[in-house]
């Protein structure tokens, strides 16, 4: 078996599908029931939610494909040097869960030798599922999406996230005026601007506080969708991605070109 067999990646596939909908039945029971939330070391919420959802998904994941390693958002890596390795984030949005708002989702993506190769993004509330693997193009609730074709700052719609880090440096003000140039500013954020990017309803979608559990199986979604998915500095995403930039070819490379001019804090 190679990774390239696409056989193997669509077991993989519905294995993951299969994962992040035990993940859903549970982010579903306490989304209706509530939950009491758990302020972690990091000063970062975590709930019941979280942790049943990632033992659900972990036990599907690991007798679909014993020979992966798990990295997960609640529970950690059990072996990272594994040429296989998934990347779990059982409840990404978990402030947006226990506040109310249905901008949470489960992502679940498969890392092959550091490339990533399969990535599902399930939003049980939201209503919508997205998945892709290397080559096969990218679906949303089965049906095939393509970004859009823009490639004009003047014509494109942006969605920021978490930008906290950009204040602190010269990309805060490369950032507006890229955003001055351009159509419409949204902050749609978490895996909601990611899912629109990759079915052509915004053009391109930049953050500069991510962690790669966050944003792993939403790459390969929106790369497979026909756009560019890359860290800040246009490096390809790793375990240590902590930004992300991710657009049309066109908006992408343009992008790029303005933040690489400036001053970047350290």
């Amino acid at each position: 078996m190679t990774i390239v067999d696409r056989g193997f990646l669509e077991q993989a596939l519905v294995a993951a599908r299969v994962a992040a909908d035990a993940a859903a039945t549970v982010i579903r029971h306490y989304w209706r029931s509530g939950v009491d939330v758990i302020v972690k070391s990091d000063d970062t919420p975590v709930t019941v939610a979280d942790r049943e959802a990632e033992l659900a998904i972990r036990e599907i994941l690991t007798q679909a494909l014993p020979e992966a390693g798990i990295y997960g958002e609640e529970f950690g890596v059990d072996d990272p040097k594994r040429e296989l390795l998934w990347l779990v984030d059982p409840l990404d949005g978990t402030k947006s869960f226990v506040r109310r708002t249905p901008f949470f989702s489960t992502q679940i993506a498969l890392m092959w030798r550091g490339e990533l190769v399969l990535g599902v993004s399930s939003a049980p509330v939201y209503g919508e599922t997205m998945w892709a693997v290397r080559g096969g193009g990218a679906f949303l609730d089965g049906e095939r999406v393509r970004i859009a074709s823009t490639s004009e700052v003047a014509q494109a719609s942006l969605s920021t996230g978490n930008v906290k880090t950009m204040t602190a440096d010269g990309r805060w003000d490369a950032l507006g005026q890229l955003i001055r140039d351009s159509n419409r500013i949204r902050g749609y954020g978490d895996f909601c601007h990611y899912h629109l990017l990759a079915r052509g309803a915004v053009d391109l979608v930049i953050e500069s506080d991510v962690n790669i559990l966050d944003i792993a199986a939403l790459a390969v979604i929106v790369r497979e969708a026909g756009g560019v998915f890359t860290d800040l500095e246009g490096n390809a995403p790793s375990l240590d991605t902590r930004s992300v930039l991710a657009g049309t070819p066109g908006l992408h490379a343009e992008a790029l070109r303005r933040f690489a001019s400036v001053t970047i804090a350290r």
